[in-house]
């Protein structure tokens, strides 16, 4: 199933077996990054690696079945559906002794991994739901409205409304009153129309609760229904698209994302921006990778600030968990370090377990002159 609202994961994050562990499996399936013959051998050193580990763990030999299984019905399905699968990520959650099986299409590509755990591991979904608004755009012209809602890539109807304002006429009269009158008359029909457009539109906020509003207009009419939207509606008023409520949903779609991605855009640079203001003013900021890692481990960061897919290898202490670029031993407890990966994907963990934000950045951007990474601090020691 597609993922797209946070009461999915609260349901699977509800599943819990009093007798058996659940596999939560995530593969990168991004074919506009990767090929697919670089997807399946990520697919089989993933599943390799997992049996592996599984083996090595202190279990029963009823729950090591239960995994095997698991990694079984796993291997099974992704064998079935690679050829035509066609979303950039993919997560599976099973428990085989539990008859528990959920898949999610994911939008964006997560980090390859598998973990046996007592309930499913469900932080991943959450910070892709984190990367993702809520639009409701609104198609509006004298006689006709639309609403549509634009979620995570997909558009679906929400309301039309049809109203009947006559067009513009000129009918004779003596000295022309006759066309007054008719001309005032439109005019109340149609501000009439207009504000039962926005009297719905709040009411689909009210019930849909979206984050952002487009609007979809002639500019004869902008001056006319934007003063008529609520104050809570004018502060979520994101832009105006090219579009009309006669219109495919499929064209509504693609000016939706045109701007979404303009505006996303706009945000993130406008967060880079503040971070390079802070660094060179030695503000609560730090950059690159050793530095930024410094600072996660002292529990300094408060928001986390990261160029999408960026990758490096590093460190991590078994013990304190700590994270570092190149450190051999851990400065804290003097235990040797492990080599892990990809030590962004482990910031990114870590800084949601503190309660950090975390805003990725797509590149190109200015962040790539400051290490790919950097992070506003909360204080500085």
């Amino acid at each position: 199933m597609k993922l797209l609202n946070r009461k999915q994961i609260e349901m699977l994050a509800g599943f819990k077996s009093e007798d058996f562990l659940t596999t939560s499996f995530y593969l990168d399936t991004d074919k506009s990054r990767k090929t697919k013959k670089e997807i399946n051998l990520s697919f089989k050193n993933l599943i390799s690696k997992s049996r592996k580990r599984l083996e090595q763990m202190d279990i029963s030999n009823q729950k090591k079945n239960s995994f095997r299984n698991d990694l079984d019905k796993i291997s099974r399905f992704f064998t079935r559906n690679s050829v035509s699968y066609k979303f950039p990520g993919l997560a599976i959650f099973s428990c085989a002794k539990e008859d528990f099986w959920q898949v999610f299409n994911l939008p964006d590509p997560p980090r390859n991994r598998v973990i046996f755990d007592h309930n499913p591991y469900v932080r991943p979904l959450s910070a892709i739901m984190g990367e993702y608004c809520c639009i409701c755009t609104l198609l509006i012209d004298r006689r006709e409205a639309a609403w549509c809602e634009v979620y995570m890539g997909e558009i679906s109807a929400l309301k039309n409304l049809i109203t009947d304002v006559p067009p513009k006429v000129r009918e004779g009269g003596w000295k022309g009153y006759e066309s007054k009158r008719i001309e005032r008359h439109i005019a109340a029909l149609l501000k009439e129309h207009f504000k039962n457009a926005a009297k719905i539109t709040f009411n689909l906020f009210k019930k849909n609760n979206f984050d952002w509003l487009f609007l979809g207009c002639k500019d004869e009419h902008w001056a006319e229904f934007e003063p008529l939207l609520h104050p809570y509606l004018k502060k979520r008023l994101k832009g105006r698209i090219k579009a009309k409520p006669s219109d495919s949903l499929d064209k509504v779609l693609k000016e939706s994302l045109k701007l979404e991605k303009n505006l996303k855009k706009e945000e993130e640079d406008e967060i880079v921006n503040r971070l390079i203001s802070e660094l060179e003013k030695g503000g609560l900021a730090a950059s690159g990778v050793k530095d930024t890692l410094k600072k996660l481990n002292r529990g300094e960061v408060q928001t986390l600030v990261v160029t999408r897919n960026f990758v490096k290898q590093g460190k991590i202490c078994p013990k304190c968990k700590f994270l570092f670029l190149d450190e051999l031993r851990c400065p804290s407890c003097q235990l040797k370090t492990e080599i892990v990966v990809d030590v962004i994907d482990e910031a990114v963990e870590a800084a949601i377990d503190k309660n950090c934000h975390v805003k990725h950045i797509t590149p190109p951007s200015n962040l790539r002159r400051y290490g790919n990474i950097g992070a506003f601090l909360r204080y500085k020691t």
